[in-house]
């Protein structure tokens, strides 16, 4: 699992079957102070989050088509959670 931060959504008028149902989130992945670490990647919300919430995002395929239901669905990375804290070291 990888942190990271919503910065915005994507907008399809027209998806596949499997992705129905489901935004279409673009994430920042962030290290453990918040800061940028790395290129923003596209993730399929399966935990109603929103721009700004600092979150948690697989990125392994077969996970994601677990949780959707779908075994052949085009799946990569799928929001999973939405990060209330982070603590590192005992202090926030």
């Amino acid at each position: 699992m990888t942190l990271g931060r919503v910065i915005g959504t994507v907008v399809s008028t027209v998806k596949l079957k499997a992705l129905s149902g489901h935004k279409i989130l673009m994430v920042q992945p962030v290290d453990p102070q918040g800061r940028d670490s790395g290129a923003v990647t596209l993730a399929l919300d399966s935990v109603q989050a929103g721009a700004g919430d600092t979150v948690l995002i697989i990125d392994e395929g077969n996970s994601a088509r677990m949780i959707v239901g779908d075994s052949m669905a085009p799946i990569r990375t799928m929001v999973v959670g939405i990060v209330d804290q982070v603590d590192v070291g005992g202090g926030k």
